[in-house]
């Protein structure tokens, strides 16, 4: 019913009362509207309050924006939406990645919004610096577990080392994420046959030792590199970008692709930079620029979630 129509209506329902009190009295309970709406069962209702609300945080300053999504047409997430969907157990993420990572802002702000979303009962809560660890506290309650491992410096090859392909394991992780491209972006002898060839030791490697983890691969924000006494934007980053997204398509891999997201080749680095969001080196963010790389991974999260959710109402 629209808003506008509302008098009308009250004034007929006055009417109507004048001439009710005038007839026989109503009947105790009234008859059905069959047509009223769907009638849902008890698991379908069930399904249905499992979606969650989300926010779009794109600034409307920011230009020649994409669509803020994760790419996964041959459904490769769809065991850890299952298990984030019935959560009767611990669901633990272990994302892996370089300074931006690292920084524990922009995972940070993924892991407190998840467990918002679907239950903080599974970790012990503790303020995330700069300084402290990363990792998160289990309780063994069910619900949400993030644990944070960034590598100031890191490239994908940087984690295909024993130790840190057993820590990793250790934490038995449903989901991987995996945040790398900025440092191989400021690689000046970049080769992409390379790059795709760590990324693949790396992928074979945690696939064998994490076989009920699934994988999401998230490009690079963009950055600028030094030029004489100017910085200039890294025209690299989007061959970075183009294997990274290529590699994910090839091995069946689900990505989010915030380069493109934010703006890509055109307009990323300049949105970033008009915002001022980056730092003064131009390859890290401000506290600003890394919540909202976090709440618009959160976004692109939750939409890919509720699709789940939907499709299971067909």
């Amino acid at each position: 019913m629209k808003w506008n129509k509302l008098p009308i209506v009250f004034l007929f329902l006055l009417g109507a009362v004048g001439e009710v009190a005038a007839q026989d009295a109503l009947p105790s309970k009234s008859q059905m509207d069959k047509n009223y709406g769907p009638i849902f069962s008890s698991k379908e209702m069930e399904q249905l309050m499992s979606f969650v609300d989300v926010e779009d945080p794109m600034p409307s300053t920011f230009l020649d924006t994409c669509e803020n999504c994760i790419e996964d047409p041959q459904l490769s997430l769809l065991p850890f939406w299952q298990k984030l969907n019935t959560m009767t157990r611990p669901v633990r993420v272990a994302h892996l990645g370089d300074s931006h990572v690292r920084g524990h802002v922009f995972p940070y702000v993924m892991r407190k919004l998840l467990e918002a979303d679907f239950g903080h009962e599974a970790v012990i809560d503790y303020q995330v610096t700069y300084q402290s660890s990363g990792l998160a506290q289990e309780t063994g309650k069910p619900g949400i577990v993030y644990h944070i491992l960034g590598v100031n410096g890191a490239t994908c090859a940087t984690y295909n080392t024993p130790e840190r392909i057993r820590t990793v394991v250790n934490l038995n992780p449903d989901l991987i994420v995996l945040s790398f491209g900025t440092n191989e972006a400021h690689g000046r002898n970049y080769r992409s046959a390379e790059h795709t060839a760590q990324m693949s030791k790396l992928l074979s490697e945690l696939k064998m030792k994490c076989p009920n983890a699934t994988f999401l691969v998230t490009t690079p924000p963009g950055a600028y590199i030094r030029s004489g006494k100017t910085r200039i934007i890294n025209r690299r980053t989007p061959r970075i970008v183009e294997t990274e997204v290529k590699f994910a398509r090839q091995n069946g891999l689900a990505i989010w692709n915030l380069y493109d997201i934010i703006g890509g080749e055109t307009h990323g680095c300049k949105n970033w930079s008009a915002a001022k969001m980056f730092q003064r080196d131009k390859i890290h963010f401000t506290h600003a620029g890394y919540k909202l790389q976090g709440l618009l991974f959160h976004e692109a999260f939750i939409k890919a979630y509720n699709d789940y959710v939907a499709s299971q109402l067909n």
